[in-house]
């Protein structure tokens, strides 16, 4: 099953319209550009200006193709659940009024429905798109795992794209500015000084494979002084994948005791795992 099967039904049980154009469709209700407001909660930060005039050409030629999903809010307003690139584009285009679906819905449902529908894009950059796993894992109380069983990925992608987020928040907008490739970001995770690394990557041009040869010897040190039991490492690997957190296991001198440390890169992460600890 592909990832738009497994969570198509998401936003398809918010749409009930096919992919021609929607003028005419029923359940369809033109709704005032200027009533429509952006969701604040909208996991897309990013909208380049070139895809937006892109899109605005397509839907000035070809029209609206597929409708803005809203929700009615307080002062006769609504709030986008899916579709503001159709809404700005729209914006450019100079029209009045946009052809919208009404769903009443709770935060928690509208967050989803944007989660969904951004992983869907392909031009998702990591970071989005690894918060966009984040989110998805905190709304519904799940883990690494089940996660990627309910996008169609493997567990090592999800997990590999979940720990870029313990990267510097200025190195993620490195990534996201186009600056720094998915491989540079992952070469630099749990490397000392990163950010002044990720700076070289950029004034040198540095190719992944050279950033990986240099923060390899920093990563075959630390793993020569740290060398833990093969049986460890598996068991912190399935805690990680659990929690969302990197984890280290340390055992005192007498073997039947020790240690548990939980990583996190900003409160958001922790104010997370204590949410999601009193759901079960």
């Amino acid at each position: 099953m592909n990832k738009e099967n497994k969570l198509g039904m998401g936003l398809g049980a918010l749409l009930s319209t096919n992919n021609n154009k929607i003028e005419n469709a029923s359940g369809i209700k033109k709704i005032n550009i200027s009533q429509i407001l952006p969701n604040p909660s909208q996991p897309r930060k990013n909208f380049k200006d070139s895809d937006l005039k892109e899109l605005s050409s397509s839907i000035k030629n070809q029209g609206l193709i597929q409708p803005i999903i809203v929700k009615p809010i307080d002062n006769n307003q609504f709030q986008i659940i899916a579709g503001e690139r159709r809404w700005r584009a729209c914006q450019l285009n100079g029209m009045h009024e946009v052809a919208c679906v009404v769903r009443d819905l709770d935060d928690k449902n509208v967050l989803e429905a944007a989660l969904i529908e951004n992983i869907q894009r392909e031009d998702l950059n990591v970071i989005e798109e690894a918060n966009a796993y984040k989110g998805l894992i905190n709304i519904k109380g799940i883990n690494n795992e089940n996660l990627a069983k309910l996008i169609g990925k493997s567990s090592s992608h999800v997990s590999n794209i979940l720990r870029l987020l313990e990267l510097d928040k200025k190195i993620q907008e490195m990534v996201i500015n186009g600056e720094l490739s998915m491989g540079h970001a992952r070469a630099l995770i749990g490397v000392p000084d990163a950010i002044k690394k990720a700076n070289e990557i950029i004034e040198k041009k540095l190719s992944v494979r050279q950033v990986e040869r240099i923060t390899s010897e920093y990563k075959n040190n630390k793993t020569k002084k740290t060398s833990k039991d093969p049986n460890i490492l598996d068991l912190e690997k399935e805690l990680s994948d659990k929690i969302g957190l990197k984890t280290s296991i340390q055992f005192n001198d007498n073997g039947s005791s020790g240690s548990l440390t939980l990583y996190y890169s900003d409160l958001n992460q922790l104010d997370d795992l204590m949410k999601r600890l009193k759901k079960q």
